[in-house]
Parts: C-alpha cells; sequence; structure tokens
C-alpha cells in the first residue's frame, strides 16, 4: 500500500484500525471479539491503534470486517484496508466510523465516489490535496511516453497522508526495516 505497512508485516495482508476513546486494551478485545488477534498494537495522539491479519483462516473467516461496534456508544474508528484483495490487485480502502455508524467509506481506486452518511466528510481536504475536482487528473497524456501508474503509490501516499493530517494519526508500526529508510 504506502511506506506505512510496506513489508512492514511480512507474509500479512493488515487492516490498519485506530480508535479515539478506547484504550489500546479495549481496541483488542474489540478486535479478538471480532476473531482478529492484533499483530501489535499501541496508543498515541490519543489514539489507540492496533494492526490486524485482514483474514482469520483459522477461524474460517474469509469476510469483511464490520468495525462499527467497536465504536458502539461512543468514540471513533479509523481504518485502512491495505490490500483488500491483493490476488485481484484491488487498491486499499479507508473508512471512518462514529458512534457505531459508518460516516464515510471509499476505496483508493476512485476517492470520487465515497458513500457513508456523510460522503463528503474530507472533501475539503481530498480538494486541497488534488486528490479530487479538476486539477486531480494527471495532465500528462497517456501515449506520449508518459503512463499515469508511474505516479499511482506517489498518488496513494498523498492520500494516506491527507487523512492521517486531517484526524492527526499517529504513526503505525512499521518494521524496523521499514523504519530505518
Amino acid at each position: 500500500m504506502t511506506d506505512w505497512t510496506d513489508h512492514s508485516f511480512p507474509d500479512h495482508e493488515v487492516n490498519l484500525v485506530f480508535a479515539r476513546g478506547k484504550s489500546p486494551g479495549a481496541l483488542t478485545e474489540g478486535l479478538r471479539g471480532l476473531l482478529r488477534e492484533p499483530l501489535e498494537c499501541g496508543e498515541a495522539n490519543g489514539w489507540a491503534w492496533a494492526v490486524h491479519d485482514m483474514l482469520n483462516p483459522e477461524a474460517d473467516d474469509y469476510d469483511l470486517v464490520d468495525y462499527r461496534s467497536l465504536c458502539q456508544g461512543g468514540g471513533e474508528v479509523v481504518v485502512f484496508v491495505t490490500e483488500p484483495c491483493s490476488a485481484k490487485a484491488h487498491g486499499p480502502d479507508f473508512s471512518y466510523y462514529r458512534d457505531g455508524r459508518t460516516v464515510l467509506h471509499f476505496s483508493f481506486e476512485d476517492v470520487g465516489q465515497r458513500v457513508g452518511e456523510n460522503p463528503d466528510y474530507l472533501s475539503a481536504e481530498l480538494l486541497a490535496a488534488n486528490l479530487i475536482g479538476p486539477e486531480s487528473e494527471c495532465g500528462w497524456a497517456e501515449g506520449e511516453g508518459h503512463d499515469c501508474f508511474d505516479h499511482h503509490y506517489d498518488d496513494e501516499n498523498r492520500l494516506v497522508r491527507a487523512i492521517a493530517d486531517f484526524f492527526v494519526l499517529p504513526s503505525p508500526p512499521l518494521s524496523k526495516e521499514v523504519a530505518a529508510k
């Protein structure tokens, strides 16, 4: 996905979960209740965070996780699904939950198609980062010696930075190899 998780958890397809209004222990217990065991967890900037495997083959659970229960009755949850279907090369996706409701969800593949109770929740930030709107399209014409995929990962990193800056998310865990870069 991005430098955030790239090669940080080898042989794992991970989701990165941030929760405001919960301790790391409460987040861990909530994830366990969803049949997801955190690989790593911590707390910073008022957010508890955890990284867990996207799927749980031991429990024969290959479904997407419904994170709404983690913030039922108060709190916020931000989720990055880093590899929703790596076998089919789908891009990451993002979700924001508050008080047990899905406020915003979108795929990195099409940031213009946002859903949830408030699909425009981050619109000003996405527009300012040129991720949506008239300035978001690549100015180079395909076929003129330019391949838009060449800056695909830069665009994903810019998207993650815009989201992280808006929510003031802490840096997630990185492997020693990635942190040393």
